[in-house]
C-alpha cells in the first residue's frame, strides 16, 4: 500500500567546535505484491544499512519501499565552508584529470560546495539514533497503511456485496434452463415419432433425445459453481473482518480472487442464455476491480 512516514532527531557534533547535526529519515511506500527495499544513504550510513533493512522487513511484507536517510548540519549557514585542505586536494585532483582528458569541464563553484557538504562525520555511536528513528518512522508508516487499508477493505466488502447479488440472480436460471430443456426433449421426441413413419421403434427416439437432453443438463448445470463463488465470497468476508489480525490478508485474498475468476469463467462457458452470460462477465470485471485492489493489502 501506499504511505509516507519521516522522522528527525538532532546528533552531537563530531567535534567540539563544529556545529550539530540532524539525522533524518524518509520511509515512501507505493503498491506492490513483493517487498522491494530501496535504500539511499549517504556513505557514513552505509554500515547501518543491513540493520535497518532486517528491522523493516520485521514489519513489512509487501509494497515497493524507499528509505532514505541523510546527515544535515544545524548551522545558520546554509552553505559549507569548504577547507583549504579540502581545496588543495580538490585542485590536484583537477589537474591530474586534466593531464589524461584535457577537454573536461573545470570543477565550478556548486561542485565544489557540494563534495564540500559530502564531507560531513556521522558520529560513531549513530546506529542507535538511526534504529530509533526506523522503527519511528515504520510505525507511522503502518498506521498510514492501516488507514489505507481500512477504505480498501471497506470498497472490497462492497463489490463482494455486488457479486453476491449477481450469484443470487444466477442461481434460479439453471432450474428453469432444465425445465426449458425438458419442453425441448419433448417436442423432439414427438417431432421424431412423425419423422420416423414407423421405420424406428418409439423406445430407440427417446432413447437418443433422452441422451441429447442429459448431456445439455450437465453441460449447463452450474450450481457447483454457484456454490463455490458463494464459499469464496464468505471466506474473503471473514479475511476482511480479521483486516490487521490477521497475517498475509494480501497474499490469501489473491488467491482467493483468482478462484473466483476460474468459476466465473466457468460460468460463462456453461452459459446457455443471454442472461446467464452478462451475469458472468459483470461477475469478471468485478472480480478485476478486486483484483487491483487486493494487490495493494498486506
Amino acid at each position: 500500500m501506499t504511505g509516507y512516514a519521516s522522522a528527525q532527531a538532532e546528533l552531537p557534533a563530531p567535534t567540539t567546535e563544529g556545529p550539530r547535526l540532524r539525522l533524518g529519515l524518509e520511509i515512501r511506500s507505493v503498491n506492490s505484491r513483493f517487498l522491494d527495499l530501496t535504500f539511499k544513504m549517504p556513505e557514513e550510513l552505509r554500515p547501518h544499512e543491513a540493520a535497518v533493512r532486517e528491522l523493516v522487513m520485521q514489519q513489512l511484507k509487501r509494497g515497493k519501499v524507499e528509505i532514505r536517510a541523510q546527515i544535515e548540519s544545524t548551522a545558520d549557514a546554509t552553505l559549507p565552508d569548504p577547507s583549504p585542505k579540502l581545496l588543495q586536494r580538490l585542485s590536484s585532483i583537477e589537474d591530474a584529470v586534466h593531464v589524461w582528458l584535457p577537454k573536461a569541464s573545470p570543477l565550478s563553484v556548486a561542485d565544489v560546495l557540494r563534495m564540500s557538504a559530502s564531507q560531513s562525520t556521522a558520529p560513531a555511536d549513530i546506529a542507535p539514533a538511526l534504529l530509533k528513528l526506523a522503527k519511528a518512522s515504520i510505525q507511522q508508516l503502518n498506521d498510514a497503511r492501516a488507514r489505507e487499508g481500512a477504505r480498501l477493505a471497506d470498497s472490497l466488502k462492497e463489490r463482494l456485496a455486488q457479486l453476491r447479488k449477481l450469484a443470487t440472480l444466477a442461481q434460479p436460471l439453471v432450474p428453469q434452463l432444465a425445465e426449458q430443456q425438458k419442453a425441448k426433449f419433448l417436442e423432439r421426441w414427438r417431432e421424431a415419432m412423425a419423422l420416423a413413419d414407423g421405420t424406428a421403434l418409439p423406445e430407440v427416439a427417446q432413447d437418443r433425445a433422452l441422451s441429447e437432453a442429459t448431456a445439455f443438463a450437465i453441460r449447463i448445470d452450474v450450481a457447483e459453481e454457484l456454490t463455490r463463488l458463494v464459499s469464496h465470497f464468505d471466506e474473503m468476508d471473514a479475511l476482511l473482518k480479521k483486516g490487521g489480525n490477521a497475517e498475509g490478508v494480501g497474499k490469501r485474498l489473491d488467491f482467493l480472487i483468482q478462484e473466483l475468476h476460474r468459476e466465473a469463467n466457468t460460468l460463462g462457458s456453461k452459459s446457455a442464455t443471454l442472461e446467464m452470460t452478462r451475469i458472468s462477465v459483470d461477475m469478471k470485471v468485478l472480480i478485476e476491480q478486486l483484483r487491483e485492489q487486493v494487490q495493494n493489502l498486506e
